[in-house]
């Protein structure tokens, strides 16, 4: 968020918000059907939603910086975030878009298998996606990048944080899902795993075409499944253009 609207700092109002904070009633986070709209969230208020995370992030980011000046680096980063926020938002069941550093994640609204699909099938566009950034950045004499997806589904915690009055604010999305999808796109395309990391849940959720597309795998003694899933309809385009 930037930083609008300076305001003097003021210990006593500072306070006063904690407490208002700290205070309010457990009763103010409420489960709901589906993902709210933002205005709809308050300082202390929030909502318990199901939804399906979907991570992509730059494998060996930080060694990046060694190969290329940051001009360089900042047009690959805006390639990629550029690319990857635009194959998400194509979806209507795309709710928030969120960007960390070098990473891209998306919040979806699943409430059908059919939806899960459907996140599955972005995700297979992001990997087809990067093969193309790929030929494009060698083109340009750049390096070229690998990244790791991951998904899961799940309930996680919608609230707004912020400083209240400031119009400096932003939606906070907590929970196991998060951190799961999280986790997994920090290990998927390293140390021997494929590109694309998917909890059981998601597994379980996916047809039987897309399953077929999956191997199982262990991260931290727990079973996921993995594949190098591509989209086919994009790697014709690739074929066909990036000659």
């Amino acid at each position: 968020m930037e930083a609008t609207n300076h305001i003097t700092y003021d210990i006593d109002k500072s306070v006063q918000r904690m407490d208002d904070i700290l205070n309010a009633g457990s009763g103010n986070f409420s489960d709901s059907d589906s993902i709210p709209q933002r205005s709809s969230l308050t300082y202390t208020n929030g909502y318990y939603v199901n939804i399906t995370a979907l991570f992509i992030d730059i494998v060996g980011s930080s060694d990046m910086t060694d190969e290329h000046k940051r001009p360089t680096l900042a047009k690959i980063y805006r390639c990629f975030i550029s690319e990857c926020t635009a194959l998400m938002n194509s979806q209507t069941i795309c709710k928030e878009i969120n960007i960390n550093g070098d990473c891209v994640w998306g919040v979806f609204e699943t409430p059908y298998k059919s939806d899960i699909d459907t996140v599955f099938s972005i995700a297979a566009r992001l990997n087809s996606l990067i093969k193309i950034l790929n030929y494009k950045l060698r083109k340009k004499g750049y390096s070229q990048i690998s990244v790791g997806i991951g998904m899961d589904y799940g309930r996680a915690l919608m609230v707004k944080a912020g400083y209240s009055g400031s119009g400096l604010n932003d939606v906070i999305w907590m929970g196991d899902v998060v951190n799961s999808a999280c986790h997994i796109t920090n290990k998927a395309g390293r140390d021997g795993k494929k590109t694309l990391v998917v909890s059981s849940c998601i597994y379980s959720n996916l047809n039987e075409h897309n399953q077929k597309l999956l191997n199982t795998t262990t991260i931290d003694w727990t079973t996921y499944y993995e594949g190098n899933v591509i989209n086919t309809a994009m790697d014709e385009w690739y074929d066909e253009h990036c000659k």
